[in-house]
């Protein structure tokens, strides 16, 4: 919990830390875990406090793309709002990096949001940013070629990750990006014949920027 203790609004409202201590529980995850999965109902909040976290979405066609990362200090708005009025998942949540997460009783939102201005600040704050994110994949899928959004997504995942070497599998990759294996297979061997990254056994090294 100390990660937390270091992240706004948090630091500035000790009383509000104690108080999600209090109720809520943390628990440890490893990689690949879910948290949230589509069409189940959200009985608490995730907050991440180690780790890093993904949020997915499924089409109908069975297609997946992502959405965004959930970092430390951070929370999946989406789960906010649909276990605040008792909506099932639209989103899956998985874990990328094994994590840390503080688990927040969705019954106690409405007193979080009665008694601390932090909290709500936090969410607004939180809900923002997860708007521009979204408006960042509807650009990257309406106007952008799959090269360049293969390339976004890998410098995108070194970031959160923290390391150029990204433990990932072509398919999984695909995946992620709402396409076929074989067009990230092809579009990885041309960024590698250009010297933009390395490719190996369900790694690949970003070797630009």
């Amino acid at each position: 919990m100390e990660d937390l203790r270091q992240l706004s609004p948090f630091n500035s409202s000790p009383l509000l830390m104690e108080k999600m201590k209090e109720f809520g529980i943390t628990k440890n995850f490893k990689s690949g875990d879910i948290l949230l999965d589509e069409n189940s109902y959200i009985r608490s909040i995730p907050i991440v406090t180690k780790g890093v976290v993904k949020v997915v979405r499924t089409e109908e066609d069975g297609r997946e793309i992502l959405l965004y990362y959930i970092r430390p200090g951070e929370s999946c708005i989406m789960s906010f709002l649909g276990g605040l009025h008792n909506e099932s998942s639209k989103v899956r949540a998985e874990v990328e990096e094994e994590a840390e997460v503080l688990l927040v009783p969705i019954e106690k939102l409405p007193y979080f949001m009665k008694e601390y201005p932090q909290w709500l600040d936090y969410i607004f704050r939180l809900y923002h940013k997860r708007f521009e994110e979204l408006l960042e994949v509807v650009n990257a899928i309406a106007f952008k070629k799959m090269d360049e959004r293969l390339l976004d997504s890998l410098e995108k995942k070194a970031e959160v990750l923290r390391s150029k070497t990204i433990q990932i599998t072509h398919e999984q990759l695909a995946n992620e990006l709402g396409t076929a294996r074989v067009v990230v297979s092809r579009l990885l061997k041309r960024l590698e014949e250009e010297g933009q990254v390395e490719l190996g056994r369900n790694k690949i090294v970003l070797l630009s920027k």
